[in-house]
């Protein structure tokens, strides 16, 4: 058990790596915290509109959409490390501002509107940023291990960031969430600052002069080459637009549906992540690019129980689906940014990164507006289970292209059920 935790969380025996996780580690459950009491206030302020709040997440993405790839230039042109210090001092400033207005009772739909747009342009310079630095804190060896855990952390705080502003809510109201999201951004920053640049993994960066000429097309092309890359980039698009939208559907469907407080919310979101964890830390073993048939299999099982989640017609068994439908969610799109990162040049690895965030994120300002009209006009179960179909239907065309493409054949095998014999000697 103990060689088993060692290899597990290696990476958090790199100094600067450690320092990155505890620091996004804290900021992400005071985000999380965040997302849970603006998706709340937005339903206050807006009478339980289900289509401002769909607006509100393509406000918060929209901003990814524009801006990600020129995001993913500058990562690979200038230092990432102060990059990332910029991004996240801005997005304290912007917490800290929509926490003063919430806490004297002066927010007005509208200001939810900004606020989510300027912290999508925070979030659009931070993520792939932040996707490509991981290589640099490691280096190429742990990198699986690594991405494995930023994908835990994620989820840890994804667990407790909900589960406490939930409770958070229904005692103090939203303001108390609001400061405490601001106080939480800062030790990503104090720990950016404390990090060891001689320590940092570059030698495989190209030069200064060279890095300077990167520009966005060329990535495209790089990527347009690689049919390795493009697969799971176009399943992570669909998927991402149709079913990756539980920040919306799970909010109208606790309080639109099953006619529950934020408590219960909270309860939702919370067992949603849970599976989401152990998914992420079920790739921390890997030392090496994942198949092609990997990927593409999560990405059925993600089809499969989304589609289940949105059918179930009792709050039990949505609780019960969440788990495994997290747990599909995690480990497809962390084997799909697997594949992507560890098939990827160091000197494309910013701008690949970039189009990764931009089909993983920057797909809601189209689908969360759409997501949003389905649950006010149809139902919260119906824009889950229609995402669900569609994700299903989109891995499952991807297998068959692959297939063709590979000339691959599969082939199912049902095991013989084992025997128990009963010698006198046992009776």
């Amino acid at each position: 058990m103990q060689a088993k935790l060692s290899t597990m969380f290696q990476s958090l025996q790199v100094r600067n790596y450690r320092l990155f996780t505890t620091g996004q580690l804290i900021k992400l459950i005071g985000v999380w915290m965040m997302f849970i009491a603006q998706d709340w206030l937005v339903l206050e302020l807006s009478d339980d509109s289900a289509t401002a709040l769909g607006i509100v997440v393509a406000l918060q993405f929209t901003p990814v959409l524009l801006l990600t790839l020129i995001s993913g230039r500058l990562a690979d042109r200038y230092d990432k490390r102060m990059l990332l210090l910029a991004a996240n001092a801005f997005w304290t400033v912007l917490a800290l501002a929509m926490a003063a207005l919430v806490l004297t009772g002066l927010v007005q739909l509208w200001h939810v509107f900004v606020f989510a747009a300027l912290l999508g342009v925070a979030n659009a310079v931070e993520t792939p940023v932040r996707q490509a630095f991981v290589s640099e804190l490691v280096g190429t060896r742990l990198l699986p291990n690594a991405l494995s855990l930023n994908a835990a952390t994620f989820n840890s705080a994804r667990i407790v960031g909900p589960a406490v502003a939930g409770l958070a809510i229904a005692a103090f109201d939203v303001g108390p969430v609001f400061l405490v999201t601001a106080l939480s951004s800062i030790a990503p920053l104090v720990n950016v600052v404390r990090m060891r640049p001689a320590e940092l993994y570059r030698e495989a960066l190209l030069p200064r002069e060279e890095r300077a000429r990167a520009t966005v097309m060329d990535g495209l092309r790089y990527v347009g080459r690689r049919p390795d890359l493009l697969l799971p980039m176009a399943v992570m698009s669909v998927v991402g637009m149709t079913l990756f939208n539980f920040q919306l559907t799970l909010a109208a469907l606790a309080k639109t549906v099953f006619h529950t407080g934020a408590a219960s919310f909270g309860l939702f979101s919370t067992t949603l992540a849970v599976g989401a964890l152990v998914g992420a830390l079920a790739g921390t073993g890997r030392r090496s690019r994942p198949s092609v048939w990997l990927v593409l299999g999560a990405a059925v099982g993600c089809g499969i129980f989304g589609t289940l989640v949105g059918l179930a017609p009792a709050y039990w068994m949505v609780v019960a689906l969440l788990p495994p439908t997290g747990f599909f969610m995690v480990f497809f799109a962390q084997a799909a940014n697997q594949r992507v990162q560890l098939g990827t040049d160091a000197a494309f690895r910013g701008r690949v990164m970039a189009l990764w965030v931009l089909v993983f994120l920057g797909t809601n300002p189209v689908g969360a507006p759409l997501i949003g009209w389905v649950a006010e006009t149809f139902g919260a179960g119906a824009s889950i289970w229609i995402g669900g179909l569609m994700s299903l239907t989109t891995a499952l065309l991807a297998l068959t292209w692959q297939l063709r493409r590979t000339g691959a054949r599969l082939r199912f095998r049902v095991l013989p059920m084992p025997r128990f014999y009963v010698t006198p000697a046992d009776c």
